[in-house]
């Protein structure tokens, strides 16, 4: 068995879903020496998450954003963990529900999605900087 592990920074991105399928593949060129494994991708970050959706009608991350925004808005009376900011506690919740990580098939050395599909990067803050990704790519 292949087992490749790298940590990679994703460049900062504005509040909102991104595609970031592309930039994975181009950090991580092991992947293409795996004939049939699977790729773990991990975020390390509690404000920031992983989800893997549509990647060609770039509405669908609009809707994304805006779903999300209503289902869990800023400065909610409840909050105590405030003093990072409006967006913050807001941005802890929103990571807990798209979860951290996400796991593809490699198929002949390339990610086996759907059609439609992409990984995303859920950018739950304002300005969360840059993001650093754990990369695990394994199998024969």
């Amino acid at each position: 068995m292949k087992i490749f592990q790298k940590e990679i920074k994703l460049k900062a991105r504005e509040r909102g879903f991104h595609l970031i399928t592309d930039e994975i593949l181009n950090q991580f060129s092991e992947i293409r020496s795996i004939e049939t494994g699977f790729l773990q991708v991990f975020i390390k970050h509690t404000s920031a998450g992983l989800a893997i959706n549509e990647n060609a009608d770039p509405t669908v991350l609009e809707d994304f954003e805006s779903h999300f925004n209503k289902m869990v808005p800023e400065g909610q009376s409840y909050y105590k963990h405030t003093a990072e900011g409006p967006d913050d506690m807001p941005a802890h919740i929103k990571s807990s529900l798209t979860g951290t990580s996400v796991q593809i098939p490699l198929t002949g050395g390339r990610l086996n999605l759907g059609t439609w599909q992409g990984v995303y990067l859920c950018e739950h803050r304002n300005h969360g900087g840059a993001r650093n990704l754990v990369l695990t790519a394994y199998g024969h």
